[in-house]
């Protein structure tokens, strides 16, 4: 048992010798024990503690603050999208076939890096995204699929950029950030209030639009099973998996929001249910 032990310790710490050494000394980046702690923290807060508080409270409105922070995400992935975009993945230097990690500290690998840290705190600060649905007493918006794919993602993002950061790993924050781009512009629509109502009748495209993302992400990552690149397999196993899991809960999504047969409403819900629409 004692050997056994002394090897786990010995590899892991051959493990931490091997991060990228860029990333020290930022939050977070210490351990994946307060990314996890967090998440946890945010499960609890949102399915329990969250909803209990609210119980016996009027619904928050909350219009302005939505409209700012809609918008500031807006500009936050916008920037990201421009940052890995010039010195990443439309800067002529990146192959969309093998692209390994520049571990240097050139400019553009620097770039790169901090850019992929900046995503990865954009995953917390998406959190709010959740908590305003329980100020606004919008449980039934806080889904398995929302819950899920908003609770996972600090946490698992957490191992590609603490030694992954750049390369290969970082073709889902290109696409990730374009696509928040798109939807953040869709809610801040949306809170704007019913007058814009007319102009938001694209939702489904946005959940394909979505999906899309997933698959051609988790097809970037596969291929590298049979391409000789110098770039860590475990990692492509590791986010690709992440992408197909993601598909799979948003095609069930889809499917419920979109094909589900619905039950014939009567007059009188049908009035009740446009009198509580989401903004």
């Amino acid at each position: 048992m004692a050997s056994y032990i002394q090897a786990v310790v010995t590899e892991s710490r051959r493990l931490w010798e091997s991060r990228d050494k860029r990333l020290d000394g930022l939050p977070l980046m210490s351990s994946p024990v307060p990314s996890i702690v967090i998440c946890l923290g945010y499960v609890y807060a949102v399915k329990v503690c969250g909803p209990k508080f609210m119980k016996n409270r009027p619904a928050f409105k909350l219009r302005g603050i939505l409209m700012a922070y809609n918008l500031f995400q807006i500009i936050y992935n916008g920037w990201l999208f421009y940052e890995i975009s010039r010195f990443g993945w439309l800067s002529g230097n990146y192959s969309f076939i093998c692209q390994p990690v520049d571990y240097s500290n050139s400019e553009a690998a620097m770039r790169i890096v901090r850019a992929g840290y900046c995503f990865y705190i954009s995953k917390f600060i998406d959190l709010l995204d959740t908590l305003f649905f329980v100020l606004r007493k919008k449980n039934h918006q806080i889904t398995m699929l929302h819950v899920i794919h908003h609770g996972i993602l600090p946490m698992t993002l957490w191992p590609g950029i603490r030694y992954v950061c750049g390369g290969h790993a970082s073709f889902f924050a290109f696409l990730n950030t374009f696509v928040h781009v798109v939807m953040y512009f869709y809610y801040f629509m949306a809170a704007m209030g019913p007058s814009y109502q007319k102009y938001l009748g694209w939702k489904k495209h946005l959940t394909s639009f979505q999906m899309i993302q997933f698959i051609m992400a988790s097809f970037h990552c596969f291929q590298l099973m049979f391409i000789d690149c110098d770039f860590p397999i475990a990692f492509c196993w590791w986010i690709g998996g992440h992408q197909l899991i993601f598909l799979g809960l948003f095609i069930n999504f889809y499917r419920n929001a979109y094909y589900k047969e619905k039950e014939p409403i009567s007059p009188s819900s049908n009035k009740n249910r446009i009198a509580n629409k989401d903004l």
